[in-house]
Formats: structure tokens, C-alpha cells, sequence
């Protein structure tokens, strides 16, 4: 019964611990030393350099700035572009309207005038008042197909 409870794990005491802790400590340091000793060089050069570093920093933050505000997905371009377009199709309204309004006179003026109403009347049903002609052009005949000299296949 005593040997199953030997392969229990024992948690090591507190002051182990910080004994370990205490031993190494030297080799840590003299670690941190070498790394320091090993990164300075590197670090005295950037803080020397660290105005030129901001300036170029800055300068290249707003390089991509302008040309995402020109060239982005709603850049000056796209809003060029769109904004053209926007013209044209307020044009088209416009041109629109005026058509629809002028059919509208038409419709109305059908609906109510006689000499409106009779000038349809000739001139798409080709009708005409008692003792008057119509003169109706003769239809232009079919134009031959172009000869083609080629052999068939």
C-alpha cells in the first residue's frame, strides 16, 4: 500500500522555489547584459536617426493617403465619374420630360380639339373629305440581292 503512494508528484516547498530562483539569477543577468551589449549599437543608431525615421514615416503615411483619396474605391476619380454621369442622366431626364410633356399636350389636344382630331385621322388612316385625293407614293421595289461570283460550297 505505501508504494502506490510514492508515484504520487510532490509540489516542491515555497523555499525551493526561490532558492532556484536565487542560483540562477547571475546567469540571467549575465544573459541580459550580453543582449543589451548585442542590440545597443542598434539602438543608439535609431535614436540618433529618429527625427529622419518620423519625417520619412510621415511623409510615406501621407503618400498612401493621397492616393487612396485620389485612386479609392470613392476617390476623386470614382466621384469625377459618378458625377458625370449624374449630369448626363439629369440631361436625359430633362430631355425626357419635355417629350412627355409635349404628348400629353397631343393626348389632350385629341381628346378635345376637332382639327387635331381630323388631322390624325388623314394623315395616319389616310381618309379625306368628299371630293378630295389622296396620293399615296408607290412602294420603292426590293433591291436585287448582290451578285456573288463565288462558288458555292
Amino acid at each position: 500500500m505505501l508504494k502506490s503512494f510514492s508515484k504520487i508528484a510532490r509540489f516542491p516547498r515555497p523555499e525551493a522555489g526561490l532558492r532556484a530562483m536565487v542560483d540562477r539569477a547571475p546567469q540571467a543577468e549575465a544573459f541580459a547584459a550580453s543582449w543589451i551589449e548585442r542590440v545597443r549599437p542598434t539602438a543608439v543608431l535609431v535614436y540618433s536617426l529618429r527625427r529622419r525615421i518620423a519625417t520619412v514615416a510621415v511623409a510615406v503615411l501621407a503618400a498612401s493617403l493621397f492616393v487612396h483619396v485620389m485612386f479609392g474605391a470613392n476617390g476623386m476619380v470614382v466621384y469625377k465619374q459618378k458625377r458625370a454621369e449624374y449630369e448626363a442622366l439629369r440631361k436625359q431626364i430633362v430631355q425626357v420630360q419635355l417629350e412627355n410633356d409635349r404628348y400629353a399636350q397631343q393626348v389632350q389636344g385629341l381628346k378635345s380639339d376637332q382639327k387635331a382630331i381630323e388631322k390624325e385621322a388623314r394623315e395616319q388612316l389616310g381618309y379625306a373629305k368628299p371630293g378630295e385625293y389622296v396620293y399615296v407614293p408607290p412602294t420603292p421595289p426590293k433591291p436585287a440581292p448582290p451578285v456573288n461570283h463565288s462558288a458555292k460550297k
